[in-house]
């Protein structure tokens, strides 16, 4: 970010998991959003998949920040 470099404060065991948990969370969260559109639900049902798409977000960045 601005060049100062850091020391990570979690294991690799716990940033390997973070990362699992984040490509699980994107994956399902794909996967329901493509049965709702083939499904041809309104949009107001995709909503709720926001919170999943952050939590994989959120996991991702952890994972690549190192925290």
């Amino acid at each position: 970010m601005n060049g100062i470099p850091c020391a990570p404060n979690i294991s690799r065991r716990e940033r390997r998991v973070r990362l699992i948990s984040a490509v699980i969370s994107f994956g399902l969260s794909v996967a329901i959003l493509a049965a709702l559109m083939a499904a041809g639900a309104s949009r107001w049902w995709r909503l709720p998949l926001f919170p999943l798409f952050w939590a994989g977000a959120i996991g991702f960045f952890q994972w690549r920040d190192k925290t």
